[in-house]
């Protein structure tokens, strides 16, 4: 090694000895002739000081040094005077006194500060090399590696194999677009990059493997967002011979092992559950944030007779009416009911009705609709107070819980009601729908994916053609609102396999062109078996506090799938178009 020691190594038990430093320049300031240079590297910084008393060759040289400069500089460790002590570094106590430099390398002036925080985020892609410098970055990708290994050394103890899966495999629909791949050995065919390992590790578990775990890497042509990236990496799991509740204990096992290794918390388990139903019906969502209260509650047998219009049709309809109480939101501004109203109308509500508890008094142009015992019964269901603000939704149940899911996040938002929070509320969401149906394609879709399979006891319902009504053996763990992980206990046998494949519409031959192999495989003594796959990104971004899993990756793609520092997506030429039989129509390429 070209050094003895990295930058946050030496203490003051250390003063004395001749020791060598790498780094690079990240602060210098001239005193009186005296240079003192705060050296860099990815463990930590160390003061090291030029005094040409000391060392005239090498303070002259040191008068060069600017930012991000790579050096190597060999002198003694001296202890720094009482007054000068740095008790916010860890060599803070201790300093290097320089005898000879050397310049390993120059550098540019950096097209941002490294000791900032930088707002331009695609100036931090653009450089990502720089940015990866910053402390902060750093120390997301230490934890990352942290999380990583205690999933393997976890996985490893409990008996787990790791198998990776292919990266070219075939284009299945799951859910999102495939990236395709042409191939040129196979004019006019392609390959899919895999939105997810879900049918190899199935196919796994019919080959005897029984435990099987994979750091997985997964692709989607999607729109992006915080949270996501076109590819993204999971902790990919599947077991033979299981029920719901062995993989709940080891997905719960495995997350204590990973907020342990990055956070250093315990976290406690098992953690608590609740089924989708319960999960809509109080909190708007199926990944329920349970670290603020804001429950959306059932007003319908408040206003069942009720002379406010809108309300009494809506529950003639068969529909709902439910209400949120914002306590001490009641110094809401115009502008900021009317983001609410707007978030609302986009999420399909008409409008949005309120009321402001303010002086003792209730202001709504609602209001005057409202009996005396109506508005009791409102005050004792919600505990309604001076200062309050009541949001009303009245429509169908999953329209009204979808609506007012979102305005109680939006609120929440806005009162800061989880700023600096540090609980890690995790829980389980069971008990989904198998299917969902789509009024746009007129079809009925997998909401999990077409291997999800329905509870035992919903399965005659599949036959009476009442598909709305079928649960699946599905379940997600939540952390804070973010869904950090989903999976399902598998359909093992072929003609159940079959059975969902028709009632998604994909006829006997759409089965054998995309699903052959799968269906094929069920067939040849496939066992019980089911899974998850955690998102690694979501749960290292929340382990480190980071805003977005693009802070915990180490070169990701900005909100528009474009790597700035690589250029890419880019144009390529012709000759290589003609080797895959592709034909561009626009676009930079020549057709």
């Amino acid at each position: 090694m070209l050094r003895t020691h990295h930058c946050a190594a030496l203490r003051a038990e250390n003063v004395g000895q001749t020791v060598t430093l790498c780094g690079w320049v990240h602060s210098r300031r001239d005193h009186g002739g005296v240079l003192f240079v705060d050296l860099r590297d990815r463990e930590g910084v160390t003061q090291v000081v030029f005094n040409p008393q000391l060392a005239t060759a090498a303070a002259e040289a040191a008068r060069g040094l600017r930012a991000e400069f790579v050096i190597r500089v060999e002198g003694e460790v001296v202890r720094r005077s009482p007054e000068t002590v740095n008790a916010k570094l860890p060599t803070g106590e201790i300093e290097v006194a320089v005898k000879a430099l050397a310049i390993l390398n120059r550098s540019e002036v950096p097209p941002f500060p490294l000791d900032e925080a930088i707002s331009n985020e695609d100036l931090r892609l653009e450089y990502r090399y720089l940015d990866l410098r910053r402390a902060e970055m750093f120390r997301n990708l230490a934890v990352r590696h942290r999380v990583v290994k205690a999933v393997r050394d976890y996985f490893d103890s409990e008996g787990f194999l790791e198998v990776e899966t292919p990266i070219l495999a075939k284009s299945t629909p799951e859910g999102a677009r495939d990236f395709l791949v042409p191939s040129r050995l196979n004019p006019g065919r392609f390959y899919a990059l895999p939105q997810a390992p879900q049918q190899f590790k199935q196919l796994l578990m019919v080959a005897g493997l029984e435990r099987y775990f994979q750091i997985a890497k997964c692709f989607r042509d999607e729109d992006l967002r915080a949270d996501r990236q076109p590819e993204f990496t999971q902790v990919d799991v599947e077991v033979s011979f299981l029920e719901r509740d062995d993989i709940i204990g080891w997905t719960e096992g495995v997350l204590r092992a990973m907020f342990k290794a990055g956070l250093g918390v315990e976290v406690p388990t098992p953690f608590p559950r609740m089924s989708y139903r319960e999960a809509m019906d109080r909190f708007g969502s199926d990944k329920p944030d349970t670290r603020f209260g804001m429950e959306l509650t059932d007003a319908g047998d408040i206003f069942r007779a009720s002379g406010f219009k809108v309300f009494r049709e809506t529950l003639d309809k068969g529909g709902v009416v439910k209400a949120i109480n914002a306590k001490g939101f009641a110094c809401v501004t115009t502008g900021q009911i009317e983001r609410l109203t707007e978030l609302a109308k986009r999420h399909g509500a008409k409008g949005l009705a309120f009321i402001k508890v303010e002086g003792g008094e209730w202001k709504s142009p609602i209001v005057k609709f409202f009996s005396e015992a109506e508005k009791k019964g409102l005050s004792e269901r919600l505990g309604i107070e001076e200062g309050d603000l009541v949001l009303f939704g009245a429509d169908k149940w999953s329209a009204v819980c979808e609506v007012l899911g979102r305005i109680r996040l939006e609120i929440a938002a806005m009162q800061k009601l989880t700023e600096g929070s540090r609980a890690l509320n995790f829980l389980w969401v069971l008990d989904f729908p198998l299917l969902d149906f789509s009024v746009e394609e007129n079809k009925w879709n997998a909401v999990h994916h077409p291997f999800t399979r329905p509870k035992a006891e919903d399965v005659p319902m599949l036959d009476k053609g009442e598909y709305g009504a079928v649960r699946a053996e599905a379940y997600d763990v939540v952390l804070n609102g973010v869904e950090i992980g989903g999976g399902s206990l598998r359909i093992h046998e072929p003609d159940l396999q079959a059975k969902m494949f028709g009632i998604l519409g994909v006829g006997p031959e759409q089965q054998e062109a995309m699903f052959g192999h799968i269906i094929k495989a069920l067939g040849f003594g496939a066992p019980p078996h089911g899974g998850i796959a955690l998102g690694l990104d979501r749960a290292v971004m929340l382990i480190c506090g980071a805003e977005s899993i693009r802070d915990v990756m180490a070169f990701p793609k900005n909100n528009r799938g474009q790597d700035l520092m690589c250029d890419a997506p880019s144009a390529v030429d012709a000759k290589q178009l003609k080797e895959i039989y592709i034909r561009t129509v626009g676009g930079d390429a020549a057709s």
